[in-house]
């Protein structure tokens, strides 16, 4: 496509088309596998004249996912994945193996930091913790056999914005591989790949799909990483079905619209609980891009007031474990999405029973503030 803006290419994704005609929406191939005509057609598959044979190794809708997102992140290719998680785990084993060092930041989403704490001891991996925010904490932490760095774009729940340029620049200085997760940011508002990131990971469950109807993921980069994260998914099983690619893209369509009206709801949301004595602190990052800095409001409640009486009184505002669809919600990460991390480590970043995180949706900005200061002041103990 020729050079246009990220809101159009958005909007015109290329799409799988049938030679003989052409359609306006994408059709979808929910098929299992794809017929031959006959032995010889069967082997043309594998000498590489045809490109489907069976949908756990690729499907068109699956190919248009990755592909649509590989071009917004400005990388060279990208795969559809079945998570966010699973998009994770097949890139980390695309470059790690038996006996390598992860250095990770500390500050992650619950589940993958339990997928690096616990899943891959049973690989053989080692995986470090450290402040990302602290450089000779983590140029501390090399070693000999250190071969990743993983770090996420914008963090959670406190939405530390990474120094991604400062992130790769010691990487490439000790020849290292580099990871983020870029589900909070979305290519919207920031492309880690250009400031020479390795590989870029989403949950397409959040901002990308948008609608919170899907259970996605998109992993993409350079060609050579991407080939062998593709073969992982094949051999692990970790492929995504063509029904939920095509909604996954269906949503990527109006993905700038989105953000750009959630990230607008978010910062006049951050804006209107600063000054609330019932909120202790508020999260919300700073000039991630011109664009915005995102659409998650991360508060801890003041001390005197009651959180469950807070959640009782969100009124349409729904308690979910997730985000990143048009509604707003809100999650506890404490009894959620950091459940399971250490105490100890829990404690140390902060996560306590006052956290809450608000996904902010593309309702009226008003609405979404009348709502929060009401639970809010329902939450003041008598």
């Amino acid at each position: 496509m020729s050079d246009v803006s990220f809101d159009t290419l958005a909007v015109h994704q290329s799409q799988k088309q049938n030679n003989n005609f052409k359609t306006k929406a994408s059709p979808i191939y929910q098929t299992s596998s794809f017929s031959f005509n006959d032995l010889d057609d069967l082997e043309g598959y594998f000498k590489g004249d045809t490109p489907y044979l069976y949908s756990r190794y690729g499907n068109p809708n699956t190919d248009e996912l990755g592909a649509a997102v590989a071009a917004l992140e400005g990388t060279e290719a990208g795969v559809a994945t079945s998570s966010g998680m699973s998009a994770i785990m097949s890139g980390i084993l695309a470059i790690v193996k038996q006996g390598d060092h992860i250095i990770a930041c500390e500050d992650l989403y619950g589940g993958t930091y339990h997928l690096l704490d616990d899943e891959l001891k049973n690989f053989g991996i080692e995986v470090t913790f450290v402040s990302f925010s602290n450089e000779k904490e983590v140029r501390a932490a090399i070693r000999p056999n250190t071969k990743l760095f993983y770090t996420e774009s914008i963090t959670n729940p406190f939405l530390r914005a990474e120094n991604i340029p400062l992130f790769v620049k010691v990487a490439k200085e000790h020849n290292l591989f580099t990871i983020v997760d870029n589900t909070f940011a979305t290519p919207y508002l920031l492309q880690p790949y250009k400031d020479g990131v390795d590989l870029v990971v989403h949950s397409a469950t959040k901002y990308l799909g948008g609608h919170s109807d899907v259970s996605a993921g998109v992993i993409v980069g350079n060609k050579n990483l991407i080939g062998k994260v593709r073969q992982n998914l094949v051999s692990l099983g970790g492929n995504l079905s063509p029904f939920e690619a095509w909604l996954t893209c269906r949503g990527i369509k109006t993905l700038a619209l989105r953000m750009e009206k959630q990230s607008a709801n978010a910062q006049l949301v951050a804006e209107s609980l600063v000054d609330n004595e019932n909120v202790s602190k508020v999260f919300y990052p700073k000039s991630v891009s011109e664009q915005g800095n995102g659409a998650v409001v991360t508060v801890e409640i003041a001390p005197h007031c009651d959180v469950h009486s807070f959640f009782s009184s969100l009124g349409w505002i729904k308690i979910v474990p997730s985000l990143g669809g048009v509604e707003t919600t809100v999650s506890y990460p404490l009894g959620s999405s950091h459940r399971n991390l250490p105490p100890e480590t829990q404690e140390k970043l902060g996560i306590n029973e006052r956290v809450v995180r608000i996904s902010i949706g593309i309702e009226k900005d008003q609405d979404i503030i009348n709502q929060l200061q009401y639970a809010i002041s329902k939450a003041l103990k008598n």
